[in-house]
């Protein structure tokens, strides 16, 4: 019999867990998922702007490949206008 009550104890524990009650509910969930497609897509592009602006930056400053150094310091002329 004790050991039901501490099975019911934790049961009711995990009921009342912050994840558990965020997936019962249809609107939460709802809100907990956009703010989270929210967040993902302002890092992702947060993150590929400063890659692709790190990325130009060293190929404007390649010497030795001239292809690429001239179309990326084009491309850097045109962003600092």
């Amino acid at each position: 019999m004790d050991d039901m009550k501490r099975l019911a104890e934790e049961v009711e524990k995990l009921n009342n867990h912050r994840f558990i009650r965020l997936q019962n509910s249809i609107p939460r969930m709802i809100a907990f998922q956009f703010a989270r497609g929210l967040a993902f897509g302002l890092g992702s592009v947060v993150g590929a702007t400063l890659l692709v602006s790190l990325l130009v930056y060293f190929l404007s400053n390649m010497d030795f490949i001239p292809i690429l150094g001239d179309w990326a310091k084009r491309i850097v002329d045109e962003i600092s206008i």
